[in-house]
């Protein structure tokens, strides 16, 4: 079962699923349901990471949570003004069927989530990455250059 962290989802709220290693993002649309960005399959957009398309479904919550833990994560609504509930659902509900580029950088669940609260393609896991990515390469860059020093101290004395 599902865990839900927070209150419950109206209709129009970014729904954050947290998945092992990256989180998976919709629209809740009401009734239990939620419009996202995936593949075929519907769990989540991760098997599409090299990039390619992905369809837009509507699913029931509890199926794209698929037992992960979830949660109603607005949280750009600080700065900027989000589009009115009725607004996000019905242009969220107009995608429903179709295919889309995919791109985990640029046009990834999130992305697409927060397009339809926000009018802005933005996601934070992308820039994450990088920044883990970028701080990773310099750690193991410094420490490729400390074992080479001490190497090169050794093959000295």
């Amino acid at each position: 079962m599902p865990l839900i962290s927070g209150p419950p989802p109206k209709p129009g709220d970014l729904i954050e699923f947290i998945r092992p290693f990256y989180q998976h993002w919709g629209i809740y649309v009401g009734d239990g349901y939620v419009v996202h960005l995936t593949d075929q399959e519907g769990w989540s957009s991760f098997s599409s990471a090299f990039g390619g398309t992905a369809v837009v479904r509507k699913d029931r919550l509890e199926n794209v949570a698929n037992g992960c833990s979830y949660r109603v994560n607005n949280k750009y609504d600080q700065k900027m003004i989000p589009y009115p509930p009725e607004e996000v659902i019905k242009a969220a509900l107009d995608l429903v069927g179709q295919t889309m580029n995919y791109s985990v950088t640029s046009a990834n669940c999130e992305h697409f989530a927060t397009e339809l609260r926000y009018g802005r393609c933005i996601s934070e896991q992308v820039v994450q990455a990088a920044t883990y990515a970028a701080v990773g390469g310099a750690a193991l860059a410094s420490l490729i250059a400390v074992f080479s020093i001490l190497r090169s101290k050794r093959q000295n004395q």
